[in-house]
């Protein structure tokens, strides 16, 4: 009995190719009809998430999945990215019509140079918001924010804490003295590897070129190693760029994967971080604070002296427990020129328009030596939609 003649692996590779343009052309089409219905919401006054609605549509597509032999936890992986970026699209059209923002260009300002993770968050966020972006990498943390309060930038962003590291209290610091709004936020997974010139060997290292912050993140990594050299960079793109130029076999970078591919670096190790998920929270801020639709979840972000007398941070904070609203962040930093004072960075849930967060902010001011509203914004803090196992 003749056999069937094996399908050629080339015809299978077009095949696939041909799906995926379709499945490209779907998500897009999936895409557009979200915004749509972002409109359609903000006519009936609902909140731009309907977790329920989430719910039910990831049980019927769950079920319909099996009916196609799709797992569950594959359907469910798949389906929490589109949901996300559903949620996260409509509220940046809400935000956009809400403050006049047509997004035709902006101008950024972040930390270091293409390849940097500043300028891959900056590419994240802006995605949703402009059309063409204008990229102004920077040097330190004090020049971002100089380049906004001068009008040379219209917004800079700026890493502010990292699940590895903590906080980065530079930025903290200079948040306290500028005149600047915090007007957004985002999230950024941060996955470290170690990049070197094609041809280089983990025993040939002599010298690793990084952030403080990257190395902060991966101290128990470089711990192991003997005999090498730290060398401290501005940003990671600077790091890429040191070993690019010396062109030496020794000389390694640790950075992102993406980034040191823009500067013909290859992997040598993955996963050198000190925690397994390490995600970098990212703020952005402009001259001029926004306001956020009713139908977003916000957060409001100040600061605070509460003064050296007994139990007056806990007075403080039964404020913001009395008025029912809920803390995210607690951050204490010293108070220049006024040894062992502080100073605290609140971010709360909620918007800065709510009458409970205006009554609990006017209490404040009764009863602290000084307030400062930073900025209210979209919260980016998209939960995975949950189902109960069947």
């Amino acid at each position: 009995m003749p056999t069937a003649m094996p399908i050629e692996l080339d015809q299978i590779r077009t095949e696939i190719s041909d799906t995926d343009q379709q499945l490209l052309k779907l998500l897009a089409k999936r895409r557009t009809l979200a915004l749509c219905v972002a409109d359609a919401k903000l006519a009936q006054n609902k909140p731009i998430r309907d977790q329920k609605r989430e719910q039910e549509l990831l049980l019927s597509l769950i079920e319909k999945g099996k009916s196609l032999g799709l797992d569950a936890g594959y359907v469910t992986k798949l389906y929490h990215v589109i949901i996300e970026d559903s949620v996260l699209q409509q509220q940046a059209k809400v935000q956009g019509q809400l403050n006049g923002d047509n997004g035709a260009v902006c101008r950024v300002a972040f930390l270091g140079r293409q390849g940097s993770y500043s300028y891959w968050a900056t590419q994240k966020y802006f995605t949703r918001r402009a059309e063409k972006l204008i990229e102004i990498g920077c040097d330190s943390f004090n020049e971002i924010v100089q380049a906004v309060e001068t009008g040379h930038a219209d917004y800079a962003v700026l890493p502010i804490e990292n699940t590895s590291s903590g906080s980065i209290n530079e930025v903290f610091d200079l948040l306290q003295h500028t005149r600047l709004s915090i007007v957004g936020e985002l999230t950024h997974p941060i996955k470290h590897c170690l990049l070197g010139l094609p041809g280089t060997d983990l025993s040939q290292i002599k010298q690793i070129c990084a952030h403080p912050q990257v190395i902060a993140q991966c101290s128990n990594y470089l711990q192991k190693l003997q005999n090498v050299k730290i060398d401290y960079c501005e940003a990671s793109s600077d790091a890429f760029n040191k070993v690019r130029e010396a062109n030496d076999l020794s000389v390694v970078a640790i950075g992102g994967e993406e980034g040191g591919q823009l500067y013909g670096l290859e992997v040598l190790a993955r996963d050198l971080a000190n925690q397994k998920d390490n995600v970098s929270r990212f703020i952005v801020v402009a001259r001029k604070a926004i306001a956020v639709a009713k139908a977003i979840p916000a957060k409001t972000t100040f600061i605070m002296y509460t003064g050296q007398q007994p139990g007056a941070l806990v007075d403080a904070l039964m404020v913001l427990k009395t008025h029912g609203i809920s803390m995210g962040k607690l951050e204490s930093r010293p108070i220049p020129g006024n040894p062992w004072e502080e100073m605290f960075y609140v971010d709360v849930l909620a918007n800065l328009e709510d009458y409970a967060m205006k009554r609990a902010l006017d209490e404040l001011n009764r009863i602290t030596r000084f307030v400062k509203v930073l900025g209210c914004y979209p919260s980016e803090d998209v939960s995975p939609t949950q189902v109960q196992a069947s």
